[in-house]
């Protein structure tokens, strides 16, 4: 029922939101010269699954069981001919096995949650200069941990267009409730504090190498502070049978770097590469490649295969089920921060046909909206501890034309 819920009220704010786009539009359309650019609605959604028996919540042993659906709106409305507004609103329901054990209370209500996520940001072109600048603000909240965001950008375009800059910095604001495994509660505070802060920076290079090659290469320094681990995260020792919360440096820095290469080899073929360094002050490495090979069948319809490895390094901090020792000051079983390889394969299948696939009218306004493009998407993921899972998405792209 709450599920049923969950998707009316997604649907309903979709509606709601392209009509208020297509509203404004048309309202502003006598006091334009210049036509704008259509508005664009995508309506995702996404169901995940998964697998494996290393959840970090019950030790590193234990379910790990979890599926979790997201549908997303996100909508981008030419506000004038050089200012833009995007908005991304989305939620996750999702039920976990493994929380559960959080009171070893099967079907507790920590067993499922809803997540509710929301972004909206203002970018503006300077046509003269060939810049972009915006700002973004955002939030997202669920039982046990609420977060605020900011964030800024700037990208400068080359006089011939083939090169762009892009540089932008975010700043998360998050505070958790904190909620300790059922044996440990009454005990006072076993973490030092519930807030966390997150200082993102990114930089990205795009670059026109050829006629059929392009690149881009992007550098990352992500520093947090505050409670890094989480609250509920058991660890076992060696030297005893009870059980203490997982203990993580209350700071780390994060310094990715990715480079990403998309060759057209034909008019029926394009091949985007990708490969992703990543370190952080923890000790965790590691490295990841992709490729995905889109493939043109007929002018409107394509699928694209893709395929991902993945391997790590562990970070210092991490061992197996009564593996730690007392004496170490910080300590978490949680395999996501173990030495693992991971594999992803899937497919995804796109029918984009040049004059849409279909147009409806909305309420209080005159404009036709055209349900512009479909994409199917599946993939299953695995990794040498056991984890796997599968994940189903769809992209439903709309628009909406000016006036």
């Amino acid at each position: 029922m709450q599920l049923r819920l969950l998707v009316y009220g997604m649907l309903a704010l979709a509606f709601f939101l392209v009509a208020t786009a297509a509203f404004g539009q048309e309202g502003n359309s006598a006091k334009r010269v210049q036509q704008l650019p259509p508005s664009d609605v995508n309506i995702l959604a996404s169901y995940y699954s998964q697998d494996g028996n290393h959840s970090p919540v019950t030790g590193g042993i234990g379910t790990e069981e979890l599926t979790d659906f997201t549908p997303t709106i996100i909508v981008n409305v030419p506000l004038d001919t050089v200012t833009n507004l995007n908005v991304n609103f989305g939620m996750d329901y999702y039920t976990s096995a493994s929380t559960d054990r959080i009171d070893f209370n099967v079907s507790s209500a920590s067993s499922s949650d809803t997540r509710t996520h929301i972004n909206v940001g203002l970018s503006r072109r300077n046509s003269v200069r060939r810049t972009i600048k915006s700002i973004t603000v955002g939030g997202s909240t669920e039982y046990d941990y609420q977060s605020l965001s900011l964030g800024l950008g700037w990208s400068q375009e080359s006089r011939d267009g083939n090169r762009e800059l892009s540089v932008g910095g975010q700043v998360y604001f998050d505070t958790w409730k904190l909620i300790y495994p059922i044996e440990l509660r009454g005990q006072g505070s076993l973490v030092d504090t519930d807030k966390r802060q997150s200082y993102n920076f990114s930089a990205t290079l795009s670059q026109v190498i050829s006629k059929r090659l392009q690149g881009s290469i992007s550098a990352d320094l992500v520093y947090q502070t505050g409670l890094l681990s989480t609250p509920f995260h058991r660890v076992y020792f060696r030297e005893q049978q009870t059980v203490q919360v997982e203990q993580l440096p209350d700071s780390r820095l994060k310094y990715p770097i990715g480079l990403r290469l998309n060759y057209y080899v034909s008019d029926l073929i394009t091949m985007r590469l990708f490969y992703r360094f990543y370190a952080d002050s923890w000790g965790l490495i590691g490295n990841t490649a992709e490729v995905e090979v889109p493939f043109k069948i007929g002018p409107f319809f394509s699928i694209y295969p893709f395929y991902r490895y993945h391997t790590q390094k562990a970070a210092d901090y991490f061992a197996a089920f009564k593996e730690h020792s007392l004496s170490e000051e910080f300590y978490t079983s949680d395999y996501d921060l173990s030495n693992f390889n991971s594999q992803k394969l899937g497919l995804g299948v796109r029918y984009s046909p040049l004059f849409g696939i279909a147009k409806f009218g909305l309420p209080f306004t005159s404009n036709s909206t055209q349900l512009k493009s479909i994409d199917l998407r599946a993939g299953r993921y695995w990794r040498s501890d056991g984890l796997t899972s599968m994940i189903f998405s769809t992209d439903f792209g709309f628009t909406i034309p000016s006036e």
